[in-house]
């Protein structure tokens, strides 16, 4: 953990480790490197990573040293290559040895088991066939476990291998003392299945069913949880392998750079050559393109002799420009620098309509392009992407520890010893009170079996690690195990305004037209007008006017007159747009039924803007930043799950709660500074309210950290989304309720893992102590749980998001 002297000098180091069976293998590597001075580290058994934070100048290979000591393995992470190359597609699959000897054990196990419990099947001599049988099981097939314990042993610790190694070996010890030096050996010797365990004499039981089946079903639990392990993960790898592997780039005469850019090192001009005298607008029909009616040509100007080139997305670089044909995956995060198209995002945002996007438009790597061809500039590579930081978001969420998560490793630490002592405990009762020698051992096999603490060790991960991975496929990053915690508890829910339930842009809303004036030819005209302008105001308007009506007409005499208006000549018309105040120095007097709607509009926090020509007011444009179609739906989500909506703003009161009571939030706090935001959530909390806050910009950044659970749109601020605990790729506050939804849901499957794996070994251990359980059953109910546990983990993958 970085300490509050010398956060400079922390570093992050991962590590992979291999040999660990269970949760207490996990706990035990945690507490060797935690005693490093400077050294805190967090063990993930489903991951089977270590993340390690170093204060000091611990070096990795002393990290790696330390596990190494503890009887484990560990190597740094291999650096992952920007595109899936052929060989990490087809590499082996992991579970393929255990596979194997599950396979094997079990060819040899299921006639041993037959013939223990069907009395039918016991011909002369069959136990010794049940020997030549079971042997191979527990010697060959528990091997893995033997070794474990082994190395458990020559390093003073146990963990569950140690339980399956020293009950299996036992029931095969007894077996074979039966066999040569008891009455098991003979012939016609008949031995029937019991689900308890007699008191008889044992001198002529054998328990090689029980040794056998134990191995087996163990081998069985241990296959299907990594399986499962590996499904868990499946969201993660996916995310990893949506990338373009392969990438068209234009290289060659002219290069990157196209003709006419040359000497600006890249960078666009501020007028593109053939496009001087336009005031920086695009001509309708650009130099080069003359004669093609406005439609792209197959080479652009100053492109002629470039070389498009098939390269590996690996060697694409900042700033090189390629090119992405309908159907192709975008290589990486760039700009479009021509064409438009429709791009399918629905993998990184989880909405399913494609978004248009044309000239300086952002994209982002791995995402699909559906419309036409465009070409694209790169902006960032690598692990810079937007593709590559979810991945490294989702997996660090899944490295990390739940509260409940270090309470299990704690408990399944201390379990191990405790079950040994049970053990040795019953063996000793029951020899005391008159039980056979074969009783009492078989009563203590069945303890330490029963006792396998695997499942405590994979409640948590396994929840985490499908939650995330659910999480990140529906545009939700979950930055760690900590945030599920705080979800539990939040009862408020502070929201930032513009961005987040607003669009953050001006928008046209309305043309109220003065009497005789036609609506359509007030837009027109003063759509034409603004377009000249830069200001959001004016980009507002055209953008209405181009979206009813087409092409803008052309403008003559354009002039800005600082904050009045503008004023030109469209159509021979001698255009003004502006305050009233403008249109009344050149003697234009609004209408009362105007002037009625400018205060209208303005009451309700709304722009208006009048428009006249020919010397009178025609009407007045209302603009202002509208409320997203799914703010108030959003509202009414998180109003269901019991949280307080706040709307927290830096505008006036009344276009405050003009909002507000657009999408249902009651409680307003407006006109507040960047530092009253941080100060009204501490004030929030003083208050004994748990607060989560959801923003967008550089001025939400400070109140996202000091909230309880910070939110933060993805369509906001890379600091907004640094300060936050959850990250929500949609621009939508609807995924604000599904993320809350989501980490609750996870959070109490967790809960439930982990109350089915501790009240499993809490009941279960009684059970054996007192020679009602089987040690052959007890094995399949060990299993069992840990299968459980996995299986309830996956349901999360069937998590719905509401918004989509």
């Amino acid at each position: 953990m970085t300490t509050a002297t010398q956060p400079s000098s922390t570093a992050q180091v991962e590590l992979v480790i291999g040999g660990m069976t269970c949760a207490s293998c996990a706990n035990r590597i945690e507490k060797k490197l935690n005693k490093l001075d400077g050294v805190t580290a967090t063990v993930n058994y489903a991951t089977e990573k270590a993340r390690v934070d170093v204060s000091g100048d611990i070096s990795p290979d002393e990290l790696i040293a330390t596990v190494e000591q503890a009887g484990y393995t560990a190597v740094l992470p291999t650096p992952k290559t920007d595109a899936p190359t052929e060989t990490t597609v087809g590499e082996p699959d992991p579970t393929a040895s255990l596979r194997t000897r599950l396979l094997v054990s079990l060819v040899l196990t299921v006639p041993v088991i037959a013939m223990a419990m069907v009395p039918a099947l016991q011909f002369t001599n069959w136990q010794w066939l049940s020997l030549t049988l079971a042997a191979p099981v527990v010697v060959w097939g528990a091997l893995p476990f033997h070794k474990a314990a082994w190395t458990n042993l020559r390093h003073g610790t146990a963990t569950m291998d140690t339980l399956v190694s020293m009950g299996t070996i036992a029931a095969l010890g007894w077996s074979l003392y039966a066999l040569f030096w008891g009455t098991a050996g003979m012939a016609g010797m008949k031995h029937p299945f019991e689900f308890t365990i007699s008191r008889m004499d044992g001198s002529g039981s054998i328990y090689l069913e029980a040794a056998a089946g134990v191995t087996t079903f163990i081998l069985a639990g241990r296959y299907f949880e990594a399986r499962s392990k590996r499904q868990a993960g499946a969201a993660l790898r996916a995310l990893l392998e949506l990338g373009a592997k392969e990438v068209s780039v234009l290289r060659g005469t002219g290069g990157r750079q196209p003709a006419g850019w040359v000497g600006t090192g890249g960078r666009q001009p501020a007028e593109p050559v053939g496009w001087v005298g336009t005031g920086g607008r695009q001509p309708a029909e650009p130099v080069g393109w003359v004669g093609t009616g406005g439609r792209q040509p197959a080479e652009p100007v100053g492109w002629v002799g470039a070389v498009e080139q098939r390269i590996p997305v690996g060697e694409l670089t900042v700033g090189d420009w390629f090119i992405v044909r309908p159907g192709e995956k975008i290589a990486t995060d760039g700009v479009v620098v021509e064409g438009s198209s429709a791009v399918d995002a629905s993998m990184l945002t989880g909405e399913s309509v494609p978004v248009e996007v044309g000239p300086d438009d952002a994209v982002v790597g791995a995402t699909a392009n559906v419309g036409g061809r465009i070409v694209v500039r790169a902006t960032r590579v690598g692990s810079d992407t937007q593709l590559a930081q979810m991945a490294k978001l989702v997996e660090d969420a899944q490295t990390g520890k739940a509260q409940a998560q270090r309470l299990a490793d704690k408990i399944s630490g201390v379990f191990v010893p405790i079950v040994i002592a049970l053990s040795v405990a019953t063996l000793g009762f029951w020899l005391g009170t008159g039980g056979s020698i074969a009783a009492a051992f078989t009563a203590a096999v069945a303890v330490l079996i029963i006792a396998c603490p695997c499942a405590l060790g994979l409640a948590t991960p396994t929840a985490l690690m499908v939650g995330t991975g659910r999480g990140a496929q529906l545009g939700i990053l979950i930055k760690g195990p900590e945030v599920l915690e705080s979800t539990r508890r939040v009862d408020t829910v502070v929201l930032d305004k513009t961005g987040t339930i607003t669009t953050g842009k001006m928008t046209l809303l309305e043309v109220v037209a003065a009497a005789g004036e036609d609506t359509a030819e007030i837009l027109a005209l003063a759509g034409a007008l603004e377009d000249s302008s830069e200001h959001p105001i004016a980009q507002a308007i055209a953008k209405g006017a181009r979206d009813k009506g087409g092409e803008l007409r052309p403008v003559e005499g354009f002039a800005n007159i600082e904050g009045l208006g503008v004023q030109g000549v469209v159509d021979g018309h001698a255009v003004i747009v502006g305050r009233a105040r403008l249109l009344a120095d050149w003697s234009q007097q609004l209408d009362t039924d105007l002037e009625q709607a400018m205060r209208e509009a303005e009451s309700h926090g709304k722009t208006a803007v009048a428009v006249g020509w020919d010397g009178r007011a025609r009407g007045v444009l209302v603009v202002a930043d509208a409320v997203k179609s799914t703010s108030a739906e959003a509202i009414s989500q998180l109003k269901a799950l019991g949280l307080t909506p706040i709307m927290l703003t830096g505008d006036n009161a009344a276009a405050a709660r003009a909002i507000a009571d657009q999408v249902g939030i009651d409680e307003v706090i407006a006109e507040v500074l960047p530092k009253d935001k941080v100060e009204t959530v501490t004030r929030l909390q003083a208050e004994g309210k748990v607060v989560a806050m959801v923003g967008d910009g550089v001025n939400d950044a400070a109140a996202l950290a000091r909230a309880d659970l910070g939110l933060a749109m993805g369509t906001g601020t890379d600091v907004a989304i640094e300060a936050s605990d959850l990250t929500l790729v949609r621009g939508d506050l609807r995924a604000a309720a599904d993320a809350i939804r989501l980490s609750r849901k996870t959070l109490g499957t967790i809960k439930g893992n982990l109350f089915w794996a501790f009240a499993y070994n809490v009941a279960a251990i009684p059970l054996a102590m007192a020679g009602l359980l089987n040690p052959m059953l007890a094995g399949a109910a060990m299993a069992f749980s840990s299968v459980f546990v996995v299986s309830n983990s996956l349901r999360l993958r069937s998590f719905r998001s509401t918004a989509l």
